[in-house]
């Protein structure tokens, strides 16, 4: 009698290169990712396998990160911020790349367009073409006498500084006095915020990056000592002791890229999988921040707010 072996069920193995510190950032980024698997019917640390490779705000190492998940013959490889997708395409045109959250990766030559990306990436953006219009409007209607504005962005990020250009151009439409102030490391932080100050503008508005997320509660705790309302599209911000967030659900948008890995390992091609923006974005306020600042902030703001901290 001939006995024939059991086939070992697919093992899939997925690299996930993470841009900034890891203690700050995976609870918000690969931890909703894998409850995304999870729901998706995967198990995680059983026909999944996650590879996790983490910069620490060091951009140095993402090229070398990247060539070693590219060596362990990862299925997929999920990760976000210009950088890192730059640094991931660059390595491997064969390999899938999911991007979880990026602005504009069609303006940084990373895809032909969203509907059709081309090449090995697909994913989700995290900006909108209206997006820093809005933030500045929240902004205004938070603060009524806004007439100038600070903004914080790093300036090592291409995709900050799109992000930035962005910025500028909706506060100018608005009416605003604008400066800037940029940074490229966390040991700016407080030197830049202090800049700003000096400039004595109504609000400070910090662009959403790598940096400006991974190290928050410097930037927060930094525009409280210097007496600056601030606002940012990362949720996170807010809890961190930031006055104002007005961003879409970051964790929701690395949850949702399980959806986007489901679909390669099933045989998708990224080339064809359309890439997504937010449809939805959350409103954050801090009170604590608002009375240590002396700011009311009005009723019809609070209202809107999907989560008031106090």
């Amino acid at each position: 009698m001939v006995a024939f072996a059991q086939q070992a069920p697919k093992i899939w193995r997925i690299g996930f290169l993470g841009d900034g510190l890891r203690d700050q950032r995976r609870p918000i980024s690969v931890e909703p990712f894998h409850d995304g698997l999870r729901e998706l019917g995967y198990s995680v640390g059983g026909n999944v396998l996650v590879e996790e490779r983490w910069t620490e705000s060091d951009n140095n190492r993402l090229a070398p990160l990247a060539a070693g998940l590219i060596a362990l013959k990862v299925d997929v490889i999920v990760t976000h911020g210009i950088p890192a997708v730059t640094a991931t395409r660059a390595a491997t045109q064969i390999i899938p790349i999911v991007v979880a959250a990026a602005p504009d990766l069609v303006a940084t030559g990373l895809v032909v367009s969203l509907a059709r990306p081309g090449g090995n990436i697909t994913g989700l953006t995290d900006q909108t073409n209206d997006f820093a219009e809005k933030e500045i409007q929240v902004l205004r209607d938070a603060l009524p006498r806004l007439r100038r504005v600070s903004i914080l962005w790093n300036k090592a990020n291409p995709g900050a500084s799109l992000n930035f250009q962005a910025m500028r151009r909706a506060a100018e439409k608005a009416g605003l006095e604008i400066s800037a102030v940029t940074i490229a490391s966390a040991a700016e932080i407080e030197s830049a915020i202090a800049q700003a100050a000096h400039d004595r503008p109504d609000g400070l508005v910090v662009i959403h990056d790598t940096l400006t997320v991974s190290y928050r509660r410097q930037v927060a705790a930094a525009a409280l000592k210097h007496s600056l309302p601030s606002i940012c599209a990362s949720s996170p911000f807010v809890e961190a002791g930031g006055l104002i967030a007005y961003a879409p659900n970051l964790p929701g948008l690395f949850k949702r890229a399980a959806t986007f890995v489901d679909r390669i390992l099933r045989g998708a091609k990224p080339a064809d999988i359309p890439i997504e923006q937010p449809t939805r974005f959350e409103l954050r306020i801090n009170l604590n921040t608002a009375k240590a600042l002396g700011i009311t902030i009005p009723p019809t703001l609070l209202a809107w707010a999907d989560e008031v901290i106090e």
